[in-house]
């Protein structure tokens, strides 16, 4: 096998699959960074084919590999329908297993999935956060340094007071009842969008649960090849989520989405695959019904940020756009320039790859900022922070709020 063992290796199919036409080019962050052909997707299919033929998995190999994002913009622009996701999210736990990484990378890894996918863990870290960055923490070298600049800067009432219902009765007659993944990251950074959300989806008529477990889907892990964590974590969601007896289970965050609708790739098992079936992000459930709650006038103008995992990895697009639109006021619009390159988040990608994620950062910001926009909306935690920090770092910070916040504002405007 190479480069790859037997266990769930990439589909040699799917390589085949590839005729190298370049369409993907310009869609690629780090080809759009450095126009190197081996920082392409087609580049890196090419060095999967090579290890699936029997060369070895090098460092140089594995470098090339580890600097893609995993935005899967590649997948929406290829013609020839190249499952390159598939691929990449094969290869990753093959690099995890079988590549020896220094010692100061394989720390920073240790330290990331020891913090950021435990809530309890994060919200007693959040305290520490202001202090450290007054102290200089944030200027580390490397994702050290980025593990604090990056952080969300969250107020302090809302990390330790992040505590949720875990039932909500509807608003008047029920017309169903879902379950909604309270997650990590935005369960204790961005628990304001939790708490929008349960708001928006009981005055929509919705009966909604927000176990307090699981703690984390294994998103993050998942799409860095932390393989056998990221199965823990899905068997652990989809049992909890299963005793509740819910429609739909929704998610806020992009990245969750993204990974629980591949559990049953993850898992190869039928109990997985019809749980994938019910995940739903919120905004899409929301499109879906005719409303109920009316809305008040909200004159703002938005820019709609799309994240990668919801718009690429899930074929999302209109309906945060037609929840945005359906607010009276609200003018939305749209980023004129490189519109689907990535923000540079891409789960921990600005942690472990911080040049790359800062340049593709500052790239967004300033395409944000050119649209005049008063305010963004962003329906991932992990692409607010990026944004956040990158238009901070340029001067000119604005407001970032899930499009369920400004659902809720509007509701509330209406009262």
């Amino acid at each position: 096998m190479g480069a790859f063992d037997q266990q769930r290796p990439p589909e040699r199919e799917i390589v085949e699959d590839c005729v190298h036409c370049g369409f993907c080019l310009d869609s690629c962050p780090t080809y759009a960074l450095w126009a190197n052909e081996a920082d392409s997707p087609r580049g890196r299919i090419v060095l999967i084919g090579e290890g699936l033929n029997g060369a070895e998995l090098s460092d140089e190999m594995v470098s090339h590999l580890d600097r893609c994002l995993g935005c899967m913009a590649c997948v929406t622009a290829c013609p020839s329908g190249v499952r390159y996701d598939r691929l990449i999210e094969r290869v990753r736990p093959q690099v995890e297993r079988r590549h020896r990484r220094p010692l100061r990378e394989r720390a920073l890894r240790r330290l990331i999935f020891a913090t950021l996918p435990h809530p309890r863990r994060l919200r007693a870290l959040g305290p520490a956060l202001g202090p450290a960055r007054r102290l200089g923490a944030d200027r580390l070298p490397g994702g050290w340094g980025a593990l604090v600049r990056v952080a969300p800067r969250a107020r302090l009432r809302d990390v330790l007071g992040a505590r949720l219902p875990a039932r909500t009765p509807a608003v008047g007659r029920q017309r169903g009842r879902v379950g909604l993944l309270l997650g990590c990251v935005q369960r204790v950074f961005y628990s304001p969008v939790q708490r929008a959300t349960i708001r928006t989806l009981a005055a929509e008529g919705f009966e909604v649960l927000a176990p307090a477990v699981p703690g984390c889907c294994g998103a993050l892990e998942f799409h860095a090849g932390e393989e056998p964590r990221a199965i823990a974590r899905a068997r652990a969601t989809i049992a909890a989520f299963q005793a509740l007896g819910v429609e739909h289970v929704l998610t806020t965050a992009a990245g969750c989405g993204s990974a629980m609708k591949e559990y049953g790739e993850l898992l190869g098992t039928a109990e997985a695959r019809a749980f994938s079936e019910r995940v739903r992000d919120v905004t899409e459930l929301l499109a879906e019904v005719r409303p109920r709650a009316p809305r008040g006038v909200l004159p703002l103008r938005v820019a709609y940020h799309d994240a990668c995992h919801l718009g690429h990895a899930q074929g999302v697009r209109e309906p945060p756009r037609a929840l945005l639109q359906a607010i009276p006021g609200l003018e939305l619009v749209e980023v004129a320039v490189e519109r689907e390159l990535c923000c540079g988040s891409a789960g921990v990608y600005n942690l472990l790859q911080p040049e790359a994620a800062a340049e593709l950062g500052t790239r967004k910001a300033l395409h944000l900022l050119d649209t005049g926009a008063q305010a963004i909306a962003a329906a991932n935690p992990g692409c607010a922070a990026q944004l956040d920090l990158h238009l901070r770092e340029l001067g000119r910070p604005l407001p970032i709020l899930h499009p369920v916040e400004l659902v809720w504002r509007s509701i509330q405007a209406a009262r």
